[in-house]
């Protein structure tokens, strides 16, 4: 989470003059040089897309071995303590004051709600992948709130892609509203909750210490869902090896690993293009769930999964856009340090 309210669109290490975070050196005569940073820059959104789709087949399995908040909590008390660990060993900067009470407000929306009230939902019986789909409607909330609040512009192209991508979403669970109401609502709440605190932590938690500031998160986050374990649910864990193995995974790879590429993803990018990986998600869940769980998928599944893929394309290959606050001064060296013959060209009002 450090450095995450950057939103000039500036990637590269502070100082140099590569302003998307591309290139790390040039070849004697100019030309662009391919890096093992660039490798991993490219390798960060299929790895994210990849293991956070995996979050709700396994949840799937969770939370028949064990009640759903029961599982979440155990999942943020495991991570918090390997988190804080590991931030106390690499000496982390700790946040403070005012700082710290944006850290533990995006971790009490991105963690508790989102996770509390989409575990719960599938512990009613919605299905994994109708959850992830409904969480596929997170890139058009992201722009709706990313506009006023961070000052990013959204070209018009763009919102074509999240309309298609969110009617995509809605074609896909068209079958599935059979499930009980309060599946889908706390859907819902979990999909509010995630797109409000992806735009508030961009807006607010910047200069944090990754590790440090993720740790917080869990640290806020474990004693909530413990009462509301505790108010709402018998905490009796039905099957113990699945349980461990689930708990496990969650709380080593969806609850650390996906979390730490989604704020360095954060950190880098704009939290719109970021939140556009969210489309991708549902049909990843879905492949997972056939693989895994043995779960086919019907005909408005396809068709809307289909509608989504289209969606993200169109909206992550709009033209790059610069916060209309933040406009580079010298457009034409901004132009010249990414090699093109072109200064940028910055989007008319209309956003066309």
């Amino acid at each position: 989470m450090a450095d995450m309210t950057d939103t000039t669109g500036t990637k590269g290490t502070k100082g140099t003059s590569d302003p998307v975070g591309v290139l790390d050196t040039a070849a004697p005569d100019g030309r662009p040089v391919w890096s093992v940073r660039r490798g991993f820059d490219a390798a960060l959104a299929p790895m994210f897309v990849l293991l956070w789709s995996s979050a709700f087949v396994v949840a799937v399995i969770g939370v028949g071995a064990a009640p759903p908040l029961l599982l979440t909590f155990s999942r943020f008390a495991v991570a918090a303590v390997l988190l804080t660990g590991m931030a106390l060993l690499s000496r982390a900067r700790w946040p403070r004051g005012r700082q710290l009470g944006h850290v533990a407000v995006s971790g009490l929306l991105v963690q508790a709600l989102q996770f509390g009230a989409t575990y719960v939902a599938i512990g009613t019986g919605l299905p994994g992948g109708v959850v992830a789909l409904v969480q596929g409607l997170n890139p058009a909330l992201i722009a709706l709130f990313a506009a006023p609040v961070l000052g990013e512009r959204i070209l018009r192209r763009q919102w074509w892609g999240f309309g298609l991508g969110g009617l995509g979403v809605l074609v896909a669970v068209a079958d599935q509203w059979t499930h009980s109401v309060l599946g889908v609502v706390c859907a819902v709440v979990g999909l509010l909750g995630l797109s409000g605190g992806t735009v508030y932590q961009k807006r607010f938690v910047g200069d944090v210490d990754l590790l440090a500031g993720t740790a917080v998160q869990f640290l806020v986050s474990t004693p909530v869902l413990g009462v509301a374990t505790w108010a709402f649910e018998q905490p009796r864990v039905a099957d113990w090896p699945a349980f461990g193995a689930v708990l496990a995974w969650m709380a080593l790879v969806n609850s650390i690993v996906v979390f730490l590429l989604l704020n360095v993803m954060l950190r880098r990018g704009e939290v719109s293009r970021v939140g556009t990986l969210f489309f991708l998600i549902p049909v990843v869940t879905a492949v997972l769930s056939w693989l895994v769980l043995g779960r086919g998928l019907s005909a408005p599944e396809l068709v809307g999964l289909a509608m989504g893929g289209v969606g993200v394309l169109l909206a992550a290959t709009a033209g790059r856009t610069w916060p209309a606050n933040r406009w580079p001064a010298n457009r034409w060296s901004a132009g010249r340090r990414l090699g093109s013959r072109r200064p940028w060209r910055r989007p008319s009002v209309s956003g066309a």
